[in-house]
């Protein structure tokens, strides 16, 4: 089968609930990480068989194929289409994957997959909460959900708070976590490491989320999301705004237009787990793309996995046994935020250029999705 490489890469800072990014136009942010994307690579817009973009909550400016949107407010030529894929959080590192299958089938040599959304003007779970307002329904009231779930509350908190329960992970536990992902995020920028990944927007130009003046006490002073829970706002991801794109090229592409691949799309997988505990995913889909790559866990030079909430994290970590400086080296969601239907794509920009900043070989991507579903990606660094 036709190899898939990256041969670019490209995002925006991560711009904080009501920042510097709040007031962006989700297509134009879209737009603004194409451009970026097609500049830096050189590539030829016109030669670009297809654009998938990832967007979770698709309502209102987020409506309308934003893929295709995007690509049109970017100016670039209107003959080439896109779609806009929903796999929850993990739509964007989705995006990535239909755009590698897409090259390495032979039914395409260059596709640009990404994904953006502007939470500050579309909250989360917007169009869940708007539909039943509206009296369209629940999509957890049907017949078949009822019978085979009955009414038990289907939320990512619960599912996080599940997590912590049956692994054993404390309120302390997670704290320490996000502290540490803060503080790493904090030494990643002061370090330049994520220059070469980002194109300043709209006159942003670093993550907003960082924050220099947290601490454990601070932290312990917070009320946790539920009665007698043990999440607090302190250990969850923070609502972002934000983009990111990359480029996905076939051997024949890379020759005929000059690009240079970054690293090449080595195993893919997506797997789903319960989806009232709803956040396992990342364990079984990290086991299985280790499996089809062939590789152990200690063979992976860095780790990418969404900090939905530090109890993912730690759960996933106690069965996977990946060495903890490896994982989210640069800081995770905690700190930089998660700009949802960006965040896959974000995940997977930081990963390739922090692989070639390293000197790593392998890089693994992996993220828990609502529904109970989790994808995950092996990359080889070129």
């Amino acid at each position: 089968m036709p190899e898939a490489f990256i041969v670019g890469a490209v995002r925006t800072p991560v711009g904080r609930r009501k920042g510097a990014l709040s007031d962006v136009h989700p297509a134009d942010l879209g737009a603004h990480v194409l451009r970026a994307l097609l500049e830096r690579t050189g590539a030829d817009p016109e030669a670009v068989d297809d654009v998938y973009f990832g967007c979770v909550s698709q309502l209102g400016a987020q409506t309308g194929n934003i893929a295709r949107t995007a690509w049109l407010s970017a100016g670039l030529p209107q003959h080439v289409p896109g779609t806009t894929i929903d796999r929850q959080c993990g739509s964007s590192q989705q995006a990535v994957h239909f755009a590698a299958q897409a090259v390495g089938s032979g039914a395409a040599d260059l596709v640009v997959a990404g994904g953006v959304e502007v939470m500050s003007l579309v909250p989360i779970a917007s169009p869940m909460f708007v539909g039943e307002q509206a009296g369209m329904g629940s999509p957890y009231a049907g017949d078949g959900w009822r019978e085979r779930f009955g009414d038990q509350e289907v939320s990512q908190f619960r599912g996080a708070e599940l997590i912590a329960e049956n692994w054993g992970v404390s309120r302390t536990d997670m704290e320490r976590f996000a502290l540490a992902s803060h503080q790493r995020a904090l030494a990643a920028q002061a370090d330049g490491a994520f220059d070469d990944e980002i194109t300043p927007a709209f006159g942003l130009t670093a993550d907003e989320g960082p924050r220099a003046d947290t601490t454990l006490e601070k932290m312990a002073g917070l009320k946790t999301l539920t009665e007698g829970g043990r999440l607090t706002a302190a250990v969850s991801s923070q609502i972002s705004d934000g983009a990111a794109a990359l480029l996905i090229a076939s051997a024949e592409a890379v020759r005929r237009h000059g690009l240079t691949p970054l690293a090449r799309v080595h195993t893919m997988t997506v797997v789903g787990s319960d989806p009232i505990q709803m956040l396992t995913g990342p364990i079984p889909a990290t086991e299985k793309v280790l499996k089809k790559a062939g590789l152990s866990i200690g063979e992976i030079d860095l780790v990418e996995i969404n900090e939905a909430f530090a109890s993912v994290v730690l759960a996933w970590q106690k069965e996977i046994g990946a060495a903890p400086e490896r994982v989210n080296a640069f800081g995770g969601a905690i700190a930089l935020g998660h700009p949802l239907g960006a965040t896959g794509a974000r995940l997977m920009t930081t990963l390739v250029h922090q692989l070639r900043r390293t000197g790593g070989r392998y890089g693994l991507q992996t993220m828990c999705e609502g529904g109970g579903m989790a994808n995950a990606t092996v990359l080889e660094r070129l």
